[in-house]
């Protein structure tokens, strides 16, 4: 009886020391999310930036970012380092946003995002996302190819 106690309360705690070194799966791009809807994912990432783990709506971010716009990043460490600098360290756990198209076309979307940060500041940013056209695992996914740098807006009440 004591080695099934045993036996049971170790498997418990492998699958529980197992599931907190286990990340969970990002949302990849596929061409049925629309552009919009790329921007939205960015965002809700990084307004909790770091749950279930530590900086993975930063990584989340970086799912869809364009392959183009990796190429001037650099690779994913490099990313995190960007969005924690001061230009843009307000999107990481803000408090809301609002995503406002500018112009919708066939192949590029542009948009503009209102963004409350965790102090209550506002800012504004151009974000542009493209339909990638190479082919490869991205063909015919939206991606973001730009980020403006923030633009103070006003103080939230």
């Amino acid at each position: 009886m004591h080695k099934i106690i045993l036996f049971t309360l170790f498997i418990l705690l492998s699958k529980n020391l197992y599931a907190e070194n286990v990340k969970p799966e990002m949302i990849k791009p596929d061409p049925s999310i629309d552009p919009k809807d790329v921007i939205l994912i960015q965002l809700k990432a990084l307004q909790t930036n770091n749950l279930p783990f530590e900086d993975a709506g930063i990584e989340q971010t970086w799912e869809f970012a364009h392959p183009n716009n990796r190429m001037y990043t650099g690779p994913l460490d490099n990313f995190i380092r960007m969005i924690k600098n001061p230009s843009y360290a307000m999107m990481i756990d803000h408090l809301d946003h609002n995503i406002i198209p500018v112009q919708e076309q066939e192949n590029s979307s542009y948009y503009f995002v209102e963004l409350t940060d965790s102090n209550g500041k506002k800012f504004g940013f151009e974000w542009t996302v493209e339909k990638v056209e190479q082919s490869g695992e991205f063909k015919d996914c939206w991606m973001t190819v730009g980020v403006s740098r923030p633009m103070p807006l006003s103080q939230a009440s």
